[in-house]
């Protein structure tokens, strides 16, 4: 048992200290030359076009059912009018955030960590180092770089898609006025929500995309490897994301209010 214990705090370590060593030489190769424009570009519509249509259905069914079952324990305390703010609070700085990053760890984070693990059991990893190019450079700065910034474009889609989506539950199903709804949403969301809900998807972004390539370039065994690898990869990155939005939140929390 104390050998298994000591196996799996040895590979735990390793794990870590490998996943390090790749942000830093994913930080190093993002601000030196050579830059594969082409490929940045190529990844920012595979990470964000891409991704837009499950983020879209995702925001909008979350904020629909948000305003219907909000709506319902509001009418309790009389309090249905302000169904707006709740749906409003909640989606920008919590549920957009969290779901745009599990909706991108499911879709993302699996393809990366698929496509890089195929690279690997293949030897293309290999040829392209006897080639003379940077992997790291070449494959893992593009998918960091559209993850980083795509993250935050996608959560305010979502934001915006999950409010339109709480507003048409409250018109039509809570018989709520528009204008009403409207106008608690702006007297109810603060400066510090907005910014609470726009530095969120930055971090998930980055881990998401990180982890995706570390377990993609880690992938070994065969086809099975890569699917091991894949599996991994949406597991660690879906945790990572309400881990990294719990300590971002308390971080927040502790320097905005």
């Amino acid at each position: 048992m104390l050998t298994l214990l000591v196996t799996w705090a040895k590979a735990a370590v390793l794990e870590v200290q490998e996943y390090v060593r790749l942000q830093a030489a994913t930080w190093r190769a993002a601000v030196t030359r050579p830059f594969y424009v082409h490929d940045v570009v190529e990844q920012f519509e595979q990470i964000g076009i891409g991704s837009l249509t499950v983020v879209v259905l995702t925001g909008f069914f979350t904020g629909a059912v948000l305003a219907l079952q909000t709506g319902i324990t509001l009418d309790q305390f009389g309090a249905r009018p302000f169904v707006g703010r709740l749906v409003s609070a909640s989606m920008v700085k919590e549920l957009g955030p969290v779901l745009t990053g599990l909706m991108l760890a499911g879709r993302v984070g699996s393809g990366i960590a698929a496509e890089l693990g195929s690279m690997v059991v293949t030897d293309q990893i290999n040829a392209l180092r006897a080639l003379g190019t940077d992997p790291v450079r070449k494959l893992v700065v593009p998918r960091v770089l559209a993850g980083f910034f795509m993250a935050p474009v996608l959560t305010i889609i979502a934001n915006t898609v999950g409010v339109v989506g709480g507003w048409l539950i409250a018109v039509f199903q809570l018989r709520v006025a528009s204008s009403l709804y409207w106008s608690s949403i702006v007297e109810g969301l603060y400066f510090q929500d907005a910014w609470m809900g726009l530095i969120k998807p930055f971090c998930l972004g980055y881990v998401i995309v990180t982890i995706g390539c570390h377990v993609g370039l880690r992938a070994r065994g065969g086809t099975q490897g890569v699917g091991r690898a894949t599996t991994n990869a949406v597991v660690a990155s879906s945790v990572s994301v309400i881990a990294v939005d719990f300590f971002v939140t308390r971080l927040l929390i502790t320097l905005m209010y």
